[in-house]
């Protein structure tokens, strides 16, 4: 095994996929997304909850690779906590450092273990499994915010 295949499968990836956490949809939720990666099959049905502006839980089932699955599982603990605008923030460094193709520095006090997925980064074809789980968090946030305007 190559130090790159070696790096995208780092132990950290590994453990999440694992053990999953956060895994299993429950209720209650403002919002719920299905998301699918074209070029694979994996699959993600995501729910997020809020209180105000802050994120009180998302939880998913998913079906796909290792690494869509570790990624969601990693998102998931990065976000629940933060608020809304905080965790977009988190979403957007890490879909760049996903399409640096590795050469972006992770800022580890900000994306834990996110910066395991920097490795991932370097293999082109699998940064949509990476982002798999990120991409429908940005949907529910949005969509999450949309319903909260619509009842104000």
């Amino acid at each position: 095994m190559s130090n790159e295949v070696e790096a995208m499968y780092a132990e950290i990836i590994l453990d999440h996929y694992k053990a999953k956490h956060h895994s299993g949809l429950r209720d209650p939720y403002q919002a719920q997304v299905t998301h699918v990666n074209p070029t694979c099959g994996d699959e993600i049905l995501l729910r997020l909850a809020l209180d105000g502006d802050r994120i009180t839980d998302v939880s998913y089932e998913a079906v796909g690779c290792s690494i869509s699955q570790a990624s969601t599982s990693v998102m998931s603990d990065l976000v629940i906590g933060k608020s809304v605008a905080e965790a977009m923030s988190l979403q957007q460094e890490f879909t760049e450092m996903m399409h640096s193709r590795g050469e972006i520095e992770p800022d580890e006090d900000r994306l834990e273990d996110g910066i395991a997925f920097v490795g991932v980064a370097k293999f082109p074809a699998r940064v949509k499994c990476a982002l798999l789980g990120w991409s429908a968090f940005k949907d529910a946030a949005i969509q999450a915010a949309g319903g909260r305007q619509g009842q104000e």
